[in-house]
């Protein structure tokens, strides 16, 4: 099973809300055409993320969106989480039918589930460890190669 892109998605939109902040307005419509998806993708998305408590949302000709958290204090796991990518516990999606007469079918499960579990929390401990601060200097400091 692979994340959803909504992961990979809300990361980039809360990278370009501290960015390009204060050089345009921020709204669904200017995102969506830094991300290159439909708007309404970007309007579901900040849903999650403003449930979460990661952005704010203001409506209206001067609205936009900011983030509702300083950028060393959002980990990846916390979007990882506000957007849903995958169901806690569920990462690797098993085979449904393993064969219950086949010796290795009938064990399989109780072979795999742990470990399988093991490599998702492994994962989650490490996107603990990655801050939006870290993608965001990243980021800037690719933008600042670029006009070298």
């Amino acid at each position: 099973m692979q994340i959803s892109s909504r992961f990979t998605i809300a990361v980039h939109i809360l990278t370009a809300i501290e960015v390009l902040k204060g050089q345009m307005l921020l709204n669904s419509e200017t995102i969506a055409g830094s991300v290159g998806v439909n708007p309404v993708n970007i309007r579901n998305i900040f849903l999650m993320l403003k449930k979460a408590g990661l952005i704010k949302v203001q409506r209206g000709g001067n609205g936009g969106v900011s983030l509702a958290r300083p950028i060393d204090e959002i980990t990846l796991l916390d979007v990882y989480l506000a957007v849903d990518s995958v169901e806690v516990g569920k990462l690797f999606h098993f085979h449904e039918n393993p064969n219950a007469s086949c010796p290795v079918g009938r064990n399989i499960h109780q072979v795999m589930d742990g470990r399988l579990l093991e490599i998702e929390m492994a994962m989650e401990e490490k996107m603990k460890s990655m801050k939006l601060s870290d993608i965001i200097g990243d980021t800037e400091k690719c933008i600042s190669l670029e006009s070298v």
